[in-house]
């Protein structure tokens, strides 16, 4: 339901909370993909992909592992700059892992067409560190450190992209400067997981130390089938004996891992890992953990997830979840949004009132969105839910044209287009995953005004059903259109102005009262 005093949606629908001490899995209906967490006192911070989205590397904050709440990005802009001046959703931060040390947050990611990167901060509201190169090359991904505290030696592990570099199934491991800044030898496998009968694609590591051994926390057998594995070593160089902690089991968690593991200020242990849902992409999960009497960590219910289960041992905490809703004051977008690419000057437009102002920046490609670095983006939530928006097309450009859309491999929108006599018209169109251009409108009426209110309906299985209001009440329009993921990430939501090719300004799009509800 709706707060009538702020108009801001109620998290209840969206957290994982359930109000009685316990929770619900996903505890993050959205797509925080290969989420890492750490504590730093009372605090809990996350940090997941963003591949090729600007601003990068997303915060999100929580005091009981369960409500979360979105506090900015550790990445203005991807680098380096030139390679993401149109969008590359299959390249950019993959997999991060965010460490505390020496008094500063500390994130590294793989790229996987540059190498490993890391930026710092003291804290996790920056600002950030310029962006430093720790290892160049193609196909190292997956990267995280650790600082030894008993030797005061700092190591790193990564995996590999075989779509980069030819190989995969295996973890390297190299010495590293204790500033985090570079690596001190060329590396070793210190998992070869071809040697491990049934076990392909071991990627996701994560590095700790507990009680004398050194762990490898990863996950292997591919997203959407895999299991969560655990390795453990008394050298960081091996040899590693290995077990699975966590695997689907007869749950409808699929190919539950890539995670973390995190203490409680009190000594509880907890796991977050991700489960792939298709067009909803990598939904994040809360596991209780424990360390049994043989040594080993033991995830979930005996090795599977929980669906249901009481909250960690902490102070009671508000219902929350990560921003959706917008007003977009001064003209200003909140830290849920994104662009699909390095964002230019004059994307937005700055003003006095509530509104984005966004320029129908003229492209060569204006009937392939996915092709459009301007476009604005922010989640799909993975639950039933009601999308709003209203617009303004303040353009008397030909073909210019605006509107709000559903994005994947194939996508679909409801917007406004400007017709060469003038006039507005509300148009809906679609662009199936093998095409690389649009639809002709499947439903064409005159938009009074150049305005209109604009509805997508997500149900189950992320269906859309799209709907408009020109002025008599929200109507359906076109057919029911299921939503498909991108590569890598789930589908998200987008808004974006656009005209076609030609010189001087093109006007303007007026978003206001952006709303996700129930």
């Amino acid at each position: 339901m709706n707060d009538p005093r702020s108009g801001r949606l109620d998290p209840a629908f969206r957290t994982g909370d359930l109000g009685d001490g316990t929770y619900r899995n996903p505890v993050l209906t959205a797509d925080w993909s290969d989420p890492d967490v750490v504590r730093v006192g009372e605090d809990y911070y996350l940090t997941a992909s963003s591949f090729g989205r600007a601003p990068g590397l997303p915060l999100l904050h929580s005091r009981d592992l369960v409500n979360w709440t979105i506090v900015g990005h550790a990445l203005d802009r991807l680098r380096p700059e030139a390679a993401f001046a149109a969008p590359r959703h299959d390249g950019g931060v993959w997999a991060p892992s965010l460490r505390h040390h020496d008094g500063r947050f500390r994130i590294f990611w793989g790229d996987p067409d540059h190498g490993i990167w890391q930026v710092d901060s003291p804290s996790v509201r920056g600002p950030w560190s310029e962006p430093v190169l720790v290892k160049a090359g193609r196909g190292l991904i997956d990267p995280c450190p650790l600082w030894d505290e008993a030797t005061g030696e700092a190591f790193l592990v990564h995996a590999w992209a075989k779509s980069r570099s030819g190989v995969n199934n295996r973890l390297t491991g190299h010495r590293m400067s204790p500033d985090g800044s570079s690596v001190l030898d060329e590396g070793t496998t210190i998992v070869d997981a071809d040697r491990i009968p049934g076990w392909f694609t071991l990627e996701g590591p994560k590095l700790y130390r507990h009680d004398g051994w050194f762990w490898i926390l990863a996950p292997a057998g591919g997203v959407a089938t895999g299991w969560q594995g655990a390795f453990r070593s008394r050298s960081f160089f091996g040899p590693y004996e290995e077990r699975v902690v966590l695997r689907q089991g007869d749950t409808d968690v699929n190919g539950p891992h890539q995670g973390g593991w995190v203490r409680t200020q009190y000594g509880e242990d907890w796991f977050v890992h991700f489960q792939q849902r298709g067009a909803y992409g990598r939904l994040v999960h809360l596991q209780p953990m424990r360390w049994g009497t043989d040594g080993w960590p033991v995830l979930g219910a005996a090795g599977t997830p929980v669906a249901v289960h009481a909250k960690p041992d902490l102070p009671e905490q508000p219902r929350s979840a990560p921003a959706t809703d917008d007003a977009f004051p001064g003209g200003r977008f909140g830290r849920q949004w994104q662009w699909t690419a390095n964002p230019g000057a004059g994307w937005t437009t700055l003003h006095a009132g509530d509104g984005l102002w966004l320029p129908c920046r003229r492209a060569e490609r204006i009937d392939d969105l996915r092709a459009l670095p301007h476009l604005l983006t922010q989640r799909v939530p993975a639950r039933a839910a009601t999308v709003d928006v209203e617009l303004r097309l303040d353009s008397e450009t030909p073909g210019a044209r605006a509107g709000l859309a559903v994005l994947g491999d194939a996508y679909s929108w409801i917007g406004l287009r400007r017709e060469g006599d003038g006039s507005a018209r509300l148009v809906h169109r679609f662009a199936p995953a093998n095409a690389d251009r649009e639809r002709d409108a499947a439903y064409d009426r005159p938009a009074p005004g150049g305005t209109a209110r604009l509805r997508i309906v997500l149900g189950r299985d992320a269906r859309c059903r799209f709907a408009y209001d020109t002025g008599e009440g929200f109507r359906p329009v076109g057919e029911v259109f299921a939503a498909t993921p991108w590569r890598w990430v789930g589908a998200l939501l987008g808004l974006f102005a656009a005209a076609p090719p030609g010189t001087g300004p093109a006007g303007t799009a007026v978003f206001t009262s952006f709303r996700v509800g129930p």
